[in-house]
């Protein structure tokens, strides 16, 4: 008897022992040591992806922070470190690599391995590789500003006098997807990869960041206009306010949610909903001093709290390269949105526009240029309490440095605004002449 009950005993367990191991497979598949032939075993072997690699074909990425450094082939694929044994440990690391990837697994031919649905960057189709996981997110991301850039591609639709991005002949469609779409990327360029613009590849083995990297993901695409102030590599310039005391990364401003977007399509990021306001933080400003009473209705608050910034010159996308380069400047002008934004005036960014730029592409000029400004309502990263503007000498006037004041023969401030003298190409005078601050200054403004 006591025999028969340790028989099924021990056969109780061994089943118990059969059946945990056959529940872990799954989970250690990509734990335990490959198989000689599958996508794990060639990229986590550096000298076989090496051997392997195809030389670059695809031209390299240059946007508005310049030329992005370049990666190898073999060295953007490569599958180690501790970022890869991050990712073995996580959720999507006990996914087989054709579940997202599609293609073949289980051969050491390359050819084979990416043939078939084989898709190198899975989130290009997100709802098929990431919706079942995070639909809500996919959904809304797939219409987003940050995924689309709608505000680049509706310029360029309103210049070209059609009504949509999509009424642009394929030609001009293709040309933006080289140029001006190599920053608007889908979810692993934030989550899994670096940027185009960083030089492309895995970022830290495939491990998934569900916070991306201020420096390595947000900046490496937001680099001219977001990180360069922000972190106050101008010269002269110091960081933003809200790094050098607080600390803040992109993301204690910039929600998740808004960078996901929330399901509605918005012109231009000016219109979006969930944009962050300087009154979400620091509120009762109208009342808080005399300069905010006096302004705070006509006055955008980077008027009197951003330093110097970077604005470009023309733009490039022809192959000519920029008829102005980046440069740092200041101008205050007329607010070319108010439709959007309540002030009379507002900072102005000058930037890429004219009226040639797809000349390269068929176009020899675009038919509807002047339909938008080329200084564009501007927030820059770069705030401080104490600025050239808001800081005054000992016994001067509250107005000594940003109103016009009439000094001997010359007008001082006079630099600090867009007069339609400060215009030099035709093409600028008439894109710009309803924003100039010519006759439009407040009474009492000396102006010449």
């Amino acid at each position: 008897m006591r025999r028969h009950y340790a028989s099924k005993l021990f056969i109780l367990i061994l089943l118990m022992i059969l059946a945990m191991h056959l529940g872990c497979v799954e989970t250690k598949r990509l734990v335990e040591k490959p198989a000689t032939a599958s996508c794990v075993a060639c990229h986590t072997d550096y000298h076989a992806l090496q051997a392997l690699a195809d030389p670059d074909t695809d031209p390299p990425v240059e946007g508005c922070g310049g030329a992005a450094p370049h990666i190898a082939p073999h060295d953007r694929v490569f599958l180690g470190g501790p970022g890869y044994d991050a990712f073995l440990n996580s959720e999507h690391g006990r996914l087989a690599c054709t579940d997202c990837h599609g293609g073949v697994d289980g051969t050491a031919d390359k050819r084979q391995a990416h043939s078939g649905d084989f898709i190198k960057h899975p989130s290009l189709n997100a709802q098929a590789s990431c919706g079942d996981c995070h639909d809500d997110i996919v959904r809304n991301a797939a219409g987003s500003l940050h995924e689309q850039g709608w505000g680049q591609k509706n310029a360029v639709a309103l210049r070209m006098g059609v009504a949509t991005f999509d009424a642009l002949p394929q030609t001009i469609q293709a040309a933006y997807g080289q140029n001006c779409a190599t920053c608007h990327g889908s979810c692993g360029d934030c989550h899994v990869n670096r940027p185009k613009a960083s030089g492309g590849g895995l970022y830290k083995g495939h491990q998934f960041s569900r916070t991306p990297d201020m420096r390595d993901n947000c900046v490496a695409c937001h680099s001219s206009r977001g990180g360069h102030a922000y972190f106050g590599l101008g010269i002269g310039a110091e960081p933003d306010v809200h790094l050098s005391q607080a600390g803040f990364t992109c993301l204690d401003c910039h929600s998740q949610q808004q960078i996901h977007g929330d399901g509605q399509i918005y012109a231009h990021r000016f219109k979006a909903a969930l944009s962050p306001q300087c009154q979400d933080c620091h509120a009762d400003l109208a009342d808080s001093n005399p300069y905010h009473e006096a302004h705070v209705a006509d006055f955008a608050c980077h008027l009197c709290h951003s330093q110097d910034y970077n604005n470009c010159g023309s733009c490039h996308v022809g192959g000519h390269g920029a008829r102005i380069p980046s440069h740092l400047t200041y101008k205050i002008g007329l607010n070319p949105i108010p439709d959007d934004k309540p002030y009379k005036f507002a900072l102005l960014r000058r930037t890429l526009a004219a009226p040639d730029s797809w000349e390269k592409f068929g176009v020899a000029r675009m038919p509807n240029f002047d339909a938008k400004t080329t200084f564009n309502y501007t927030t820059p990263h770069n705030i401080l309490l104490w600025t050239t503007r808001t800081r005054v000498a000992a016994g001067g006037s509250c107005f000594d440095s940003c109103h016009l004041v009439g000094d001997g023969t010359e007008t001082r401030n006079r630099e600090l605004y867009l007069f339609a003298t400060d215009l030099k190409e035709s093409w600028e005078k008439s894109a710009n002449k309803h924003i100039v601050v010519d006759g439009q200054l407040p009474d009492g403004w000396e102006k010449n």
